[in-house]
């Protein structure tokens, strides 16, 4: 189920981010990035729509997702 990342508490939000950040090591290019340019880079993303909060009752996580990883 996606959670639309406006109804969660910016300082949750901020965590979840910066949790998905150091956990995917996400190559960004040949400058490593800092951690908060890293979680601007993902809020923007989720701003634009191209990343998603997505929660699994399964498993009972939640995660960011990238669109295209979603296969839509």
């Amino acid at each position: 189920m996606i959670i639309p990342w406006q109804d969660i508490d910016p300082d949750t939000l901020t965590n979840l981010i910066e949790h998905f950040v150091l956990r995917e090591g996400t190559d960004y290019g040949e400058r490593e990035l800092s951690l908060e340019e890293k979680v601007d880079h993902v809020r923007a993303q989720l701003r634009s729509g191209d990343a998603v909060i997505v929660f699994s009752e399964l498993h009972e996580t939640v995660d960011i997702k990238l669109r295209h990883q979603m296969g839509h």
